[in-house]
């Protein structure tokens, strides 16, 4: 077994590098403030920077964290997605949905922030675009959502539910190329406090690891402090992507089940 197995890297790798108190600190660190750089979390902490950039190799491999270049700073972000599929698996009939736990993340990066979610699940490009671009399917890991478009370049989307009576959600497709990335922005219609946000933007990249893809969800141009109920369903929803492509069943999280 490959250590892209999906076993081994979200369960083996994940609980290896949780079981370390400065590992477990530096996702504390970037939980308080995320994408920051190995010179900022070295100043805050009594270790060499040799120290720092090997337990956070470890994270990156586990997946918990999630590495982005900006300039020529390589900036750190938070990746809760691995957490959030142990939750599924163990915690998640026995307590609240954990993505209430995200109410007080905040970020002290510039204007617009990020946030980055990134996760790996054994499939082929090719279905894996297919999920995310076919509406019916879309609904089952979704909330029950569906999504309206002819998926060409320019060409708009909405996002609807059968029990909203309403668009949840509007955005433009700024680039449609299967089965690699898409990126849309996006425009969230389901109550006067995000319609205040305005619109942001998000980006699918589907990457082959052997006989797996790794996909990374960028939701970006959020204004610092952003409402959280933009991005905090993310790691459900792709706990839920997976679930389905690699099992053939949904998610039975009160999370995932609360709008379908």
């Amino acid at each position: 077994m490959t250590i892209w197995s999906p076993i081994i890297f979200y369960m083996d790798a994940v609980f290896k590098a949780l079981s370390d108190p400065t590992r477990r600190d530096l996702l504390d660190e970037l939980f308080r403030e995320d994408g920051q750089s190995l010179s900022a979390l070295e100043a805050r902490f009594d270790m060499t920077r040799f120290g720092i950039a090997k337990h956070l190799k470890l994270l990156e491999d586990a997946g918990l964290v999630v590495t982005r270049r900006r300039g020529r700073k390589k900036l750190h972000f938070l990746n809760p997605v691995p957490i959030r599929l142990i939750h599924d698996r163990w915690v998640s009939k026995y307590s609240e949905p954990w993505a209430a736990g995200l109410s007080d993340l905040k970020s002290r990066l510039e204007s617009p922030m990020e946030k980055i979610f990134e996760i790996y699940i054994k499939t082929t490009p090719e279905r894996l675009w297919e999920a995310i671009t076919d509406s019916d399917i879309r609904s089952k890991y979704q909330f029950g959502n569906t999504i309206e478009t002819d998926w060409t370049p320019g060409s708009s989307f909405t996002m609807n539910n059968v029990k909203a009576g309403a668009p949840l959600g509007e955005g433009e497709n700024l680039e449609v190329d299967p089965p690699r990335r898409l990126v849309q922005t996006m425009r969230a219609l389901w109550g006067a406090d995000v319609k205040a946000e305005g619109t942001s933007k998000v980006t699918w990249e589907i990457e082959p690891v052997g006989d797996s893809c790794r996909l990374t969800v960028t939701h970006s141009d959020l204004r610092e402090g952003a409402n959280e109920q933009l991005y905090g369903g993310w790691p459900m929803i792709l706990s839920g992507l997976k679930t389905w492509l690699e099992t053939g069943e949904q998610l039975t999280t009160p999370g995932s089940l609360m709008y379908t």
